[in-house]
């Protein structure tokens, strides 16, 4: 008689899918960008800025933009999960790679929340949810119910996996990307422009070149431009991330680009004489700055009540399909940061769909514990914008460091004229957080402080077999940079003394200087080529087992 021998259950994935194409990586960033802050960002630039916000958000593009193209050649160079937070764990080693992949994860967990959020805000139009907010916009008992129930939702897709997520999301993003477009062209056409605005109420720059740049990283402009590194921090599930990812990341700050810009130009050109004040920041009743959903209240208020329906529809699609794909990287950036040895190791556990489902779970638990202090909107638009900004500095740093020392590796994209464009998007990235005010950035660095803690506590108790190496001699400018900008922005006229120390203009050139400065230091201390070729070679080549293997589509 035969044995019987016992069968074994599978075994578990060990290793991400590579199942996402050139369309699921494009839609994963622009479906990123195109989010809550098209419904509200037209209307908070407004307030902050007057008219000019359009120059507004021509900087905040131009801004992004320079950043995008950066990311877009590190991507195509190293096609990891979670690449934004591990392209300067290669270039400078385990300290300035545990501060860069936190700021990562500060930035990717909090963005769901305020997607939900933003979601609650304009569900309240409906009388089923008229108690979901208090009057001073804040979560109600019932609202932080039903927005921790979205944000279970969230989750509870992230776990079907990544095809799944990708196919969810491209569907979400055709309907996100047409719906803002078709309000452009039809509050344009039917509901009529009113080229007079640009000179109403009290004037076109109200507030000069302050507001204008104040309202570049406190209006939701900044904000409503980040998404564009989903592409890489999807890489490492990319079918063909050599070719995609560039093309990925640069197209989506393209469609972005165009449909922001017009989206301001059109919102301020459509609104009646009657809904404007005798300032453009003066609240009152029926004028544009008391609405809560600024696009459908403009479509109801010019005749058109079908597109304002169309818009309640959208407030729950763009943002929750944003609020999807931030989930996503969330778990795939603390997967990353696990397997660099920074977070503890149940991070890389993967579920029987190849997705980190401790990653989703943390995502979920975060997203909740937003809603206690920060529970509307804006209140965390700009420690979100600060955040992003300081995860993205770590990528021009690192692109300079990567064409010093390794000339010669494999660029599919290579960025023109990266000597220039690379040290310029750091400057931008710095004078974003001077902008964002004091007010948020000394959040942002008890945030910073509070994350230094965690990673530690992962190296005391060995929550991680890997105990990367520090490298304290490569991340000696860090410490330099953090503590000196936030000199620099309490000194500004955008701390917190009546009297400014550095006035406006002299505090962008100082914070140029210091930039520039610290980046050739940065670059001067980086690793070494032995160094980079090292740490890359411990997990690149594992990640990318296979990709050889993959279909190209």
């Amino acid at each position: 008689m035969a044995a019987v021998t016992e069968q074994q259950p599978p075994a578990r994935p060990v290793s991400l899918k590579r199942e996402i194409g050139l369309i699921g990586l494009l839609w994963a960033s622009t479906g990123s960008i195109i989010g809550s802050g098209w419904l509200f960002s037209a209307q908070k630039g407004l307030i902050a800025a007057g008219p000019a916000a359009v120059i507004s958000w021509v900087i905040g593009g131009v801004a992004i933009a320079l950043l995008a193209l950066v990311h877009a050649e590190l991507g195509g160079m190293y096609p990891v999960s979670g690449g934004s937070a591990r392209f300067p764990h290669y270039a400078f080693g385990g300290a300035a790679g545990a501060s860069f992949g936190w700021f990562s994860f500060l930035q990717a967990a909090t963005v769901a929340p305020i997607e939900v959020a933003a979601v609650i805000n304009y569900t309240t139009h409906y009388s089923f949810a008229k108690g979901w907010l208090k009057p001073d916009g804040l979560l109600s008992t019932s609202g932080l119910v039903v927005a921790v129930l979205l944000m279970a939702v969230l989750s509870a897709i992230n776990f079907l996996g990544v095809r799944v997520l990708a196919t969810t999301n491209s569907a979400a993003t055709w309907w996100k990307v047409a719906v803002p477009l078709l309000t452009i062209f039809v509050v344009a056409i039917v509901g009529g422009l009113h080229p007079s605005n640009f000179t109403a109420a009290d004037g076109f720059a109200p507030d000069g070149a302050k507001g204008i740049l104040a309202a570049v990283s406190t209006s939701g402009i900044i904000f409503s431009y980040l998404g564009f590194e989903q592409a890489d921090q999807l890489a490492g599930e990319s079918k063909n991330p050599k070719r995609d990812i560039p093309f990925a990341v640069i197209g989506s700050i393209v469609i972005g680009l165009i449909i922001y810009i017009a989206l301001q130009v059109v919102f301020l050109m459509a609104l009646p004489a009657s809904a404007i004040g005798s300032t453009w920041a003066h609240v009152g009743p029926g004028l544009y700055t008391a609405f809560t959903g600024p696009w459908a209240q403009l479509a109801a208020l010019v005749s058109l009540g079908w597109l304002a329906a169309i818009l309640y529809i959208d407030a729950v699609i763009s943002p929750a399909g944003t609020g999807l794909i931030y989930t996503a990287a969330t778990s795939r950036v603390s997967y990353g940061l696990s397997r660099n040895g920074y977070f503890p190791q149940w991070y890389e556990r993967l579920n029987n769909r190849s997705v980190p489902w401790a990653g989703v779970i943390t995502s979920f638990v975060v997203g909740c514990i937003c809603f206690l202090p920060f529970p509307s909107w804006q209140s965390l638009v700009g420690l979100i914008t600060s955040a992003s900004v300081l995860m993205y500095a770590g990528a021009p740093l690192s692109l300079g460091v990567f064409r010093r020392r390794l000339p010669n590796a494999e660029r599919p994209w290579r960025l023109p004229a990266a000597s220039v464009i690379s040290p310029l998007a750091f400057v931008v990235a710095s004078l974003i957080i001077l902008w964002t005010g004091w007010s948020t950035d000394w959040k942002l660095g008890v945030a910073i402080v509070l994350g230094y803690l965690i990673l530690g506590l992962t190296r005391v108790f060995r929550l991680n077999t890997h105990n990367p190496v520090m490298q304290w001699r490569a991340a000696q400018w860090l410490p330099v940079y953090l503590i000196g900008l936030g000199v620099i922005v309490y000194l500004s006229p955008y701390g917190p003394l009546k009297s400014p120390v550095i006035p406006l203009w002299w505090d962008m050139a100082v914070t140029a200087v210091f930039s520039v400065a610290i980046y050739y230091w940065a670059l001067a201390v980086s690793l070494s080529t032995e160094e980079i070729e090292h740490m890359v070679n411990e997990v690149v080549p594992d990640e990318e087992e296979g990709l050889a293997e993959m279909p190209i589509a």
